[in-house]
C-alpha cells in the first residue's frame, strides 16, 4: 500500500522537509538519504561560509583573475545572469557586496544604515561585472571587493536537483520543501494532487487560500519573518540590490512555475520591482504565475491565477 514518508532536515542553514510516496520503507528511507546527501553536496558547491568552496575562491579573486570552476556551478552563474537580465538586475548574485553588517535585521536594529556608506558599497554590485568564459570554463568578478551568492537562487536549485535525483531512483511521487521553497511531483498516496496553503502573511500558520498542484514549484518570499520596525515602519529582509535599503509595502510574493530555481530566484525580485512591473512581466513569461500581497492587505495575481 502507498504511503507518504516523511523526513524533516536542517540543511543549508534552513528548515528542508523531504516527502517521498512508496510502498515500502527501507526504499523511502534510502531515497531520502540519497536527497539529503545531493543537497549537502550543493551546499558544499555554493557555501560562501567554508574557505574551500568553489564560490568562495572566485570572490577571494576578484579583480585580481579567472577562477576556473566545475559546469555545475559556471551553469548556474550563467543561468543567474539571464535571469539578472530578465529582471532588469532586481535579481543579482553580486550582492554579496552589500555588507551583512548593515542589515542584521536583528530587534536590536534601530536606525537605518548611513546611505553614503551603502552607495559606496552599491558600487560593487553589477551582474554585468561577473565575466564567463565558456571556453576556458572561468568565472571572473572585475572589480576588487566584488562578492557573489546564491542565497536568492541556492534553496530552489538545491530542491529542483533533490527532485531529479528522487525521479531518476524512480520516486514516482513527492515533495523537496526547502524551507517554504517547495517542488512537487506526482500525486498523494491516495492519488489526489498534491494541496498546498498560500500563507497569510499576518497570520503564517493559517493560510489565505488553498491550491492543488501537482509537477510545480512554489517559492515565498515576505516580509513576515524577518523583518524590523524603524520609526513605525516595517523593512523587510529582501534588500533591493540597486538601492541597498530593504523593502517596503509588498508583504509576501508567491511565485509559480515547473521549476524550483526559477521560482525561488523570482520571488525576490517581483517583491521589489514594484507590483505593476511585476505583474507586467510575470504575465509575459510563459508558465510564470505570481500573487502579491501589499502592506494593505490588496491581493494581486497573474492573469492565468484563479484564487478559490
Amino acid at each position: 500500500m502507498l504511503r507518504e514518508f516523511k523526513r524533516p532536515q536542517k540543511l543549508m542553514g534552513n528548515a528542508f522537509e523531504i516527502t517521498v510516496v512508496s510502498d515500502d520503507k527501507n526504499s523511502a528511507n534510502q531515497h531520502i538519504d540519497a536527497a539529503i546527501d545531493e543537497i549537502r553536496r550543493i551546499e558544499k558547491l555554493l557555501t560562501t561560509f567554508s574557505e574551500e568552496s568553489q564560490t568562495n575562491l572566485i570572490n577571494r579573486n576578484a579583480g585580481i583573475k579567472p577562477v576556473k570552476v566545475d559546469w555545475e556551478i559556471f551553469d548556474l552563474i550563467e543561468r543567474s545572469l539571464r535571469i539578472s537580465r530578465i529582471t532588469d538586475g532586481y535579481f543579482d548574485i553580486s550582492y554579496g557586496g552589500i555588507d551583512k553588517s548593515f542589515w542584521n535585521f536583528d530587534r536590536k536594529m534601530q536606525q537605518l544604515p548611513d546611505p553614503e556608506l551603502i552607495k559606496e558599497h552599491l558600487k560593487l554590485v553589477n551582474y554585468q561585472n561577473i565575466l564567463l568564459n565558456r571556453e576556458n570554463q572561468t568565472v571572473f568578478l572585475k572589480e576588487k571587493g566584488m562578492r557573489i551568492g546564491f542565497g536568492g537562487i541556492g534553496k530552489g536549485y538545491a530542491a529542483e536537483k533533490a527532485k531529479k535525483l528522487l525521479q531518476k531512483r524512480g520516486v514516482l511521487s513527492g515533495i523537496v520543501n526547502a524551507s517554504g521553497d517547495l517542488t512537487t511531483w506526482g500525486n498523494q498516496a491516495d492519488g489526489k494532487p498534491w494541496t498546498v496553503g498560500i500563507a497569510d502573511p499576518d497570520n503564517s500558520k493559517q493560510p489565505f487560500s488553498y491550491m492543488n498542484i501537482t509537477d510545480m514549484a512554489i517559492a515565498t518570499s515576505g516580509n513576515y519573518e524577518k523583518f524590523v520596525v524603524i520609526g513605525g515602519k516595517k523593512y523587510s529582509h529582501t534588500i533591493n540590490p540597486k538601492t541597498g535599503m530593504p523593502v517596503s509595502g509588498v508583504k509576501s510574493v508567491t511565485i509559480f512555475c515547473p521549476n524550483a530555481e526559477i521560482a525561488d530566484a523570482m520571488a525576490t525580485p517581483v517583491s521589489i520591482m514594484g507590483i505593476d512591473s511585476a505583474l507586467n512581466m510575470v504575465n509575459q513569461i510563459n508558465h510564470l504565475e505570481c500573487i502579491i500581497i501589499d502592506d494593505q492587505d490588496r491581493i494581486y495575481s497573474s492573469q492565468n491565477i484563479n484564487l478559490k
